[in-house]
């Protein structure tokens, strides 16, 4: 088993930044496929960006290129979100996700993140941004 811990997130205004953790704890001696996920009031929850942590490629949503990067220190099993330029439809709770390999870097290549496929969720932490 995994549990995942997330920190971070906050309110902030449009056009601001906000950095996100999430430590992995548990069993993952054979490393994990690591994602953020985010689902907004009244909305599905969709993929914001994964990265396979073999290879260290993240990917994105095509929302949130450009603005957002994925990172993680093997080292501290943590994955980090940095979110900059924040827009009001980037608000809702965000999750950290994880799954034991092989991470599917080829749907993920093509924006597919199903998250059907990650077995492991944090508690959510929440993003606010006013415009």
């Amino acid at each position: 088993q995994v549990q995942l811990v997330e920190s971070g997130g906050g309110s902030v205004q449009a056009g601001g930044s906000l950095g996100l953790s999430c430590a992995a704890f548990g069993y993952i001696a054979s490393g994990l496929c690591m994602g953020w996920f985010r689902q907004a009031p009244g909305k599905e929850r969709e993929g914001v960006g994964t990265i396979d942590t073999f290879s260290g490629i993240p990917y994105y949503a095509d929302s949130v290129k450009g603005r957002f990067t994925i990172s993680r220190d093997v080292a501290k099993n943590t994955l980090y979100l940095r979110a900059n330029n924040l827009k009001p439809e980037d608000a809702g709770m965000y999750y950290c996700a994880a799954h034991y390999p092989p991470c599917n870097s080829d749907n993920w290549s093509r924006g597919n993140f199903n998250s059907v496929v990650f077995r492991f969720w944090g508690q959510g932490t929440q993003v606010t941004v006013s415009s």
